[in-house]
């Protein structure tokens, strides 16, 4: 009977259609749920890592909400799911070390395809509507209620890189042109950085001192000295490895370049600003006053005849 044929291959259609669909939500909730149990071990040992009272409950809270949803999940999938044991260190580490709200927001960027997944999940399962509620909240509120000492000095760490992206790379792209001999170009950079790091340094404590507020003029001190010592050091660096002096100028053009891009990425996902934006302005003014330094060292080269 061709109609009934015809009629049982759509129904087995039907339920292999269906089959499908079930085994591909069941796989999303199984995602959803390995993620949730993910980020309730690492907000937790994030919790139990800090000293601030006040943090700590704030990634307690975060971390208990993870484990809510997990157990939500975990009704349908009737499955006990293990946490991926990498990204638990890697986010643990990068946060220690860069900071929580750069860690956690970092983080946070990376589950806008699980928070896609809710929305479809929603139709089967309820409940996604709520923890994807959830999840927002993390994002927008409870993040926003950690109170991280580094992210107060942000404009004294950009003030410390901007004046060495600038006025070293400015220096060493002429002192290149116009002296051409690496172990002056070395001397001459050490002095230039050190001096310019300690110029800083005495700047923010003046600066701190004299607006008043909450910003300490020694840990403003310390965190754009610093910050302007270490990108100094490290644009200088390609002159101790390498001895023709104009390969060590392309190299230290490219660290320029590495610190613009690391710290306009930093600052993008800690401030959620523009990253396009910052490191265009950024690398422009950089390379541009660097390129006008290139310029300047021809020129005195030339003009004053220095033969090195």
């Amino acid at each position: 009977m061709p109609g009934f044929n015809s009629y049982r291959e759509t129904i087995n259609d039907i339920d292999g259609t269906q089959k499908m669909l079930d085994q591909k939500i069941k796989d999303k909730l199984l995602a959803a749920q390995k993620n949730e149990i993910t980020e309730h071990f690492l907000y937790r040992k994030l919790s139990q890592s800090i000293k601030d009272t006040h943090n700590r409950g704030v990634l307690k809270q975060i971390s208990d909400d993870e484990l809510k949803h997990y157990h939500t999940w975990q009704k349908y999938t009737e499955k006990d799911i293990e946490p991926d044991r990498f990204k638990i260190w890697l986010y643990y580490f990068i946060s220690r070390i860069l900071g929580l709200t750069f860690g956690i927001k970092l983080m946070e960027r990376g589950e806008s395809k699980a928070e896609a997944n809710y929305a479809e999940l929603a139709r089967s399962v309820p409940q996604a509507i709520e923890i994807a509620r959830d999840e927002e909240k993390h994002e927008k509120e409870l993040i926003g209620l950690i109170d991280e000492e580094r992210l107060k000095y942000t404009g004294d760490m950009v003030r410390g890189l901007n004046v060495a992206l600038i006025e070293l790379t400015g220096v060493m792209a002429g002192l290149t042109f116009a002296l051409q001999e690496k172990t002056l170009i070395i001397i001459a950079g050490l002095i230039t950085g050190i001096t310019m790091s300690l110029s800083v340094a005495g700047t923010e404590y003046i600066a701190s001192k004299s607006a008043g507020g909450p910003h300490s003029p020694i840990k403003a001190v310390f965190y754009g000295g610093l910050t302007n010592l270490i990108t100094a050091l490290f644009l200088i660096f390609p002159y101790f490895i390498f001895a023709n002096v104009y390969l060590s100028l392309s190299f230290m053009i490219l660290n320029a370049v590495i610190v613009i891009w690391f710290f306009s990425f930093y600052i993008s996902v800690a401030k959620e600003i523009s990253f396009r934006k910052r490191f265009t302005e950024m690398t422009l003014i950089g390379l541009g006053i660097a390129a006008l330094s290139f310029v300047i060292g021809l020129l005195v080269r030339t003009s004053l005849h220095i033969e090195i």
